[in-house]
């Protein structure tokens, strides 16, 4: 087998794994309906935090 063949495989084989890895969505997400009474959700940290009155 060549270099180039070789490589080709290795490349094809570990692309999925690679994919999952950024982020296959198996963590735990809080959503605005998990937020207790007077927090919200803050879509910049991703958690909840004190709802902000004027």
């Amino acid at each position: 087998m060549s270099f180039k063949t070789l490589v080709s495989a290795a490349v094809l084989t570990l692309a999925p794994t690679l994919a999952l890895a950024d982020g296959c969505g198996w963590e735990k997400r809080i959503n605005a309906s998990q937020c207790p009474e007077g927090q919200v959700m803050d879509s910049a940290s991703g958690s909840c935090v004190n709802q902000a009155t004027s």
